[in-house]
């Protein structure tokens, strides 16, 4: 204890780690606060408002249960997913990760470089075809441009809709994005490894001598090689990434069931009343606005509540259309794939011709020294010192041994060459 009523510690040690554990206490706090500070809601005005609420105050808000919440946490890995609750849709599209209701939209990490543009959509598309700018009547112009003229045709497209073909959209185009960009990088880099090199050109690369004597060079190098092993890894994860979606959207459109849990509005339309809520907490104060928010829900809706309630035909047109752009994707990527694997064949193709050719160059290094092998085998019998008579006043024998050796060896490397011809063992 000090003088002053402060704790001294008695080991200098434990003072550095309790100043250790009040950062991580602080970081901890800090990430808490991030972590609820990180969503965003947009109404059926297209307005939004950044939330200070914890995951506790979502789940009473939404009506849904911490399972379903937890799909949308960026920590844990999910795979795409689209579900149906009995008030809310909840949305874990890659980036995109949204809680749909009737009436509103939840955002997470509305900061997030690839979910500014989600947000600024879902702002401009988000409010009724029927809702026209303020100032547009008055002569103004629209301070974002000149007002979309499709916009301001009659839609009677849920509330949920229209927020669900914003995200679609958007993770559509971005999943064809990152396809563009890979095909950019991919095709000439697999151009490049196959391109071919004729005569009085020197690249560094495998060289294999053409029928015509010419010389054919590819690039094959290292950078090269290393460089399609990247792309092909990217590809690879990508497919992943769009096969995932492709595979939920298949989903949805095969059960009628899970589709028709999407249709907030007819839901709503049958259990409330224009000017009755359901009873859910508010976080704001209560509004006249949202009677005619129900209102204009229940007449999106008037025609499917009118119907079968079964009647699922409008989401399934909306799916139906982003899976034909989503499985048009997949089949860019499958396409690649394809023309890397082509690739790799053609490159394994001219690597065993050129293993062959090596091949057959030993095979006639190899029947050359049996040849000679035999010629030096008559040259080490006459070079032996063991006396013999015919030797003798017979200088003429010399050029007769060098002669009949020499000719018995070419006939028998003749032989072998032909023999090998024969049975195909090298070319022509």
């Amino acid at each position: 204890m000090g003088r002053d009523g402060y704790v001294v510690p008695a080991d200098p040690g434990a003072g550095a780690a309790m100043i250790s554990a009040s950062a991580n206490v602080n970081v901890n706090l800090k990430k808490k606060n991030q972590s609820a500070r990180s969503w965003i809601l947009l109404d059926s005005r297209g307005e939004g408002t950044n939330l200070d609420v914890d995951k506790y105050a979502i789940m009473h808000r939404v009506h849904i249960h911490a399972r379903d919440l937890r799909i949308l946490d960026p920590l844990l890995s999910y795979p795409s997913t689209i579900l149906g609750r009995d008030k809310a849709i909840v949305l874990n599209l890659e980036h995109i990760k949204a809680i749909i209701t009737a009436e509103e939209v939840l955002l997470r990490d509305p900061s997030d470089e690839n979910v500014i543009p989600v947000v600024e959509e879902l702002q401009r598309r988000l409010p009724p075809a029927n809702a026209i700018p303020q100032g547009l009547g008055d002569g103004k112009e629209y301070p974002g441009g000149q007002y979309d003229i499709d916009a301001g045709e009659e839609d009677e497209s849920p509330f949920e809709f229209r927020a669900l073909e914003v995200a679609l959209e958007a993770i559509c185009s971005f999943l064809a994005a990152r396809t563009t960009e890979l095909e950019t990088d991919a095709y000439p880099a697999l151009d490049e490894l196959t391109s071919k090199e004729f005569k009085g050109r020197i690249i560094k690369g495998v060289v294999l001598t053409h029928g015509t004597g010419q010389f054919m060079i590819l690039h094959i190098s290292s950078r090269n090689l290393d460089r399609v092993r990247k792309l092909k890894s990217a590809m690879t994860r990508l497919t992943a990434r769009v096969q995932k979606v492709r595979d939920e959207l298949e989903q949805l459109l095969d059960d009628d069931d899970d589709m028709a849990d999407l249709y907030l509005s007819r839901k709503l339309a049958g259990t409330s009343s224009p000017v009755s809520g359901s009873g859910a907490a508010n976080w704001f104060a209560a509004s006249p606005t949202i009677g005619s928010k129900i209102s204009r829900a229940s007449r999106a809706s008037v025609v499917t509540v009118r119907g079968d309630e079964n009647d699922v035909e409008e989401l399934e047109m909306l799916l139906e259309a982003y899976f034909m752009q989503i499985d048009g994707t997949l089949n860019k990527l499958t396409t690649l794939r394809e023309y890397i694997d082509d690739t790799e064949d053609y490159i394994n193709i001219q690597l065993d011709n050129h293993r062959n050719q090596l091949i057959q160059l030993e095979l006639f290094l190899s029947s050359g020294t049996v040849c000679l092998s035999i010629y030096s085998l008559v040259a080490g019998i006459f070079g032996m010192n063991i006396p013999y008579t015919w030797n003798n006043n017979h200088g003429y024998m010399f050029k007769w041994v060098i002669i009949v050796s020499g000719a018995i060896c070419a006939s028998l490397f003749i032989l072998i060459i032909s023999y090998a011809r024969y049975k195909g063992l090298v070319g022509s």
